[in-house]
């Protein structure tokens, strides 16, 4: 990798590396971290003219030690006025993001959208990212590989700077530990990094922390990927011809939704996908045959990933088609009817508890109104068991005494967001996340740009056509109080 120089103003940074690999969009974002000129505005003078971001680095010629001259004016940082209001853009960064109500976007380092949606989905779940938090540089274990290891790193140091910063961050360091550990993302054709498909990144980045924080030397964190995000399913297995029955288990990260001409809803693809047949050989005949294989959950996660089972392989064009057909998925999900019949016992009391909650804060609600003109103390204690009743589950009874409370699960779930596609193929096209924040509103973090959104626009996401439809989705646990 050649070391430069870049002059820009009265600024001299003697040794800037250049990763001739990588689109010169990426060493302009490296010249943005040292200056603070937003690569849209840079102007870098190099042989020919101006350095253009998908520029082929061996057609510059540029050498090792040479100087390069840059143009562009820095984002202005707004001063804080001696009297008068506090504006945003006055405050710390980390307030900056409080005040503004989401994290930073993340810039496009050449066909890595696929990488950014993933990021910005599961960067949005507090509890991941508190197990990082105690995931240590020193905690690889002897089980996990370097590239395991450092990628846990990489993604821990990675949702922390979102989280501190408004403006986009450059994934250099994620990215390169991610090809590192999964190669098939250093894929290129005629030079240029590949698109690839966000799904494989989902489920490899899931599969990597489940190992690391799994083999972690801290006892709270090893099962925290397990739990967040694992689906146990019980499977029944029978063979009309032999007669011949068993049952399987398995833990799977990701529910399926199978697409076929007959599947208008989320909720159909999902029954479709519990049910198929498989090929084995039958012990009884001697010789293969065919299986009937009906799954069902036997345990939920508090998070609850759904894939929209868009792409499949095409001979004819020896690539991955699209599904372009339009299924409808709700901000509601109730799996209720997916479970076990042991889980669905377990289910019942708490949704029995919830359902109640529920009616009661739509009699408060409808009661608060009426009496809103009094004023009373009894408004006071409403509005407070109201707003209580999906937070923390340590409750105040009647009588003020604090009593701690256990939550269960439900199987109603809350969508929080959603990876989209836009195009027809899986290895082209456009994946862009959309994410609900902590307040409650949306957020369409397209890379760099994060844009709000309409919760009633998030649900026309599923497809129809070649705008941006639902390829992953992801439900939060609506849990009970017992």
């Amino acid at each position: 990798m050649p070391t430069v120089s870049v002059k820009w103003q009265k600024e001299l940074f003697p040794a800037v590396e250049i990763d001739t690999s990588q689109p010169p969009y990426v060493f302009k974002c490296q010249l943005f971290d040292l200056t603070g000129v937003p690569p849209e505005r840079q102007k870098i003078m190099v042989k020919g003219g101006l350095l253009k971001d998908d520029a082929d680095w061996s057609a510059l010629g540029v050498k090792d030690g040479q100087k390069l001259m840059m143009m562009g004016t820095a984002d202005e940082v707004v001063k804080a006025p001696e009297k008068g209001p506090v504006f945003v853009e006055d405050l710390p960064e980390e307030e900056q993001v409080v005040a503004v109500g989401h994290t930073a976007g993340l810039f496009n380092l050449g066909n890595t959208c696929y990488m950014n949606s993933t990021i910005q989905c599961l960067a949005s779940v507090p509890e991941l990212k508190s197990a990082l938090l105690t995931y240590t540089n020193s905690g690889r274990s002897n089980e996990l590989d370097q590239y395991s290891h450092l990628l846990t790193i990489a993604t821990r140091d990675l949702f922390a700077e979102l989280d501190r910063n408004v403006k986009p961050v450059a994934p250099l360091q994620f990215l390169s530990v991610l090809r590192k550990k999964f190669p098939q993302f250093a894929q290129q054709h005629n030079g240029v990094y590949m698109q690839q498909d966000a799904e494989e990144c989902w489920t490899q980045l899931m599969y990597t922390l489940s190992q690391s924080l799994r083999s972690s030397e801290s006892s709270e964190i090893s099962g925290a990927v397990k739990s967040l995000f694992g689906i146990d399913l019980v499977s029944r297995i029978h063979c009309a011809e032999s007669g011949e029955e068993s049952s399987e288990t398995e833990s799977v990260y990701a529910l399926k939704c199978h697409i076929s001409q007959d599947v208008n809803h989320l909720h159909e693809g999902l029954k479709r996908a519990m049910k198929s047949e498989l090929e084995k050989v039958s012990p009884s005949l001697g010789r293969s045959a065919v299986f009937s294989k009906e799954s069902s959950i036997s345990d939920l996660p508090r998070y609850l990933t759904v894939q929209f089972v868009r792409f499949f392989w095409k001979r004819e064009s020896n690539q991955k088609a699209k599904i372009l057909r339009k299924v409808d998925y709700p901000l509601e999900l109730d799996v209720y009817d997916l479970c076990s019949d042991e889980l669905r016992q377990k289910l019942q009391k708490p949704r029995q508890v919830l359902r109640e909650l529920e009616n009661e804060k739509l009699g408060l609600k409808t009661k608060q109104k009426i009496d809103t003109s009094t004023g009373s103390d009894g408004d006071a204690t409403m509005a407070e068991a109201s707003e209580g009743s999906s937070g923390p589950s340590t409750n105040v009874n009647p009588e003020g005494a604090s009593s701690q409370k256990e939550t269960y699960p439900t199987g109603i779930y809350d969508l929080v967001a959603v990876l989209t596609h836009k195009g027809r193929s899986a290895d082209s096209g456009h994946y862009v996340a959309w994410v609900k924040q902590e307040s409650g509103k949306w957020i369409q973090y397209d890379d760099d740009n994060p844009i709000p959104q309409r919760e009633e626009d998030i649900s026309k996401l599923s497809g129809g056509g070649d705008w941006h439809m639902a390829y992953i989705c992801m439900y939060k646990a609506r849990l009970a109080h017992i």
